[in-house]
């Protein structure tokens, strides 16, 4: 079972350092994303379906709604990892080039002696009590470094934040999915309520989001779950229950499939800044 040794939510997002050692399933994140190694054995991020690389000297950066899976290099083999979660908003705030968006150049990052420096400062200082300034400011500066070296060996410039149009329709079954994160809703009844035949929805839905109704679905019941559990004392029943599982167990295995941990041991590891 992966563990985490420290986890912290804050106006950047939430950075957490966790042992993992079990394969996560195919997920997505509105945030940005970053996972670097701190120890013991590497893995791999399979992003978009291409494998990535994350051990001694290499990282993984991801853009928000790319789907990706980690995966262990062999059964039960665990390494610690930290991981960033990058609140666009905020990278937009804190950018050293004015309206530049959260999208990474590759996906693969190779750290230079500098940044390996950086991720051990920030893990130390997720496991260690500090002022909340300073991990925000490492935090900001280990995010835009890789950003920047992410860009280095594209020939074109970062993108510009600008707002993404949807098509009208998809902005409709957007807001019926949100409105039921219990998935009581079909999603044949979603197509059809928002005037698109069931094939046509998947796939414009897919091009528009870049990951599948599911998979944005359970993204949203995830941040549903993490606000619930670091907010409030409501119980993990009850918090599942409002989610759609009808026990306790089921929404286990489905929060530790996509955060990793139970959700029992996210809430008592999770600090707020």
């Amino acid at each position: 079972m992966s563990s985490a040794l420290a986890i912290c939510h804050g106006p950047f997002g939430r950075a957490c350092l966790y042992r993992i050692d079990r394969p996560f399933v195919t997920h997505a994140h509105r945030e940005g994303h970053l996972v670097f190694h701190v120890g013991g054995a590497p893995a791999t991020l399979v992003v978009d379906g291409r494998p990535f690389p994350v051990g001694p000297g290499t990282a993984v950066a991801i853009d928000p709604w790319q789907p990706h899976a980690h995966r262990p290099i062999a059964p039960a083999a665990e390494g610690t990892f930290l991981v960033l979660y990058v609140r666009p908003a905020w990278f937009l705030e804190a950018s050293r080039r004015a309206a530049v968006a959260l999208r990474f150049g590759s996906n693969g990052i190779a750290l230079s002696p500098p940044l390996v420096r950086s991720v051990a400062r920030v893990a130390g200082l997720l496991v260690e009590p500090c002022p909340a300034g300073q991990l925000a400011n490492e935090l900001s500066a280990l995010v835009q470094d890789c950003f920047d070296h992410s860009w280095e060996s594209r020939a074109g410039a970062p993108p510009r934040a600008e707002r993404v149009l949807l098509d009208f329709r998809i902005r409709k079954a957007l807001k019926l999915i949100g409105a039921r994160l219990d998935g009581e809703l079909p999603f044949d009844r979603v197509a059809r309520d928002a005037g698109l035949s069931r094939p046509h929805f998947y796939k414009m839905f897919k091009s528009q989001l870049g990951v599948t109704p599911a998979v944005y679905l359970n993204t949203l019941r995830v941040e549903c779950a993490l606000e619930q559990l670091t907010g409030t004392r409501r119980s993990v029943t009850e918090i599942g229950q409002e989610l759609g599982f009808t026990c306790q167990s089921s929404f286990t295995r489905f929060f530790a499939a996509h955060v990793g941990l139970v959700p029992t041991d996210y809430r008592r590891r999770a600090r707020l800044l």
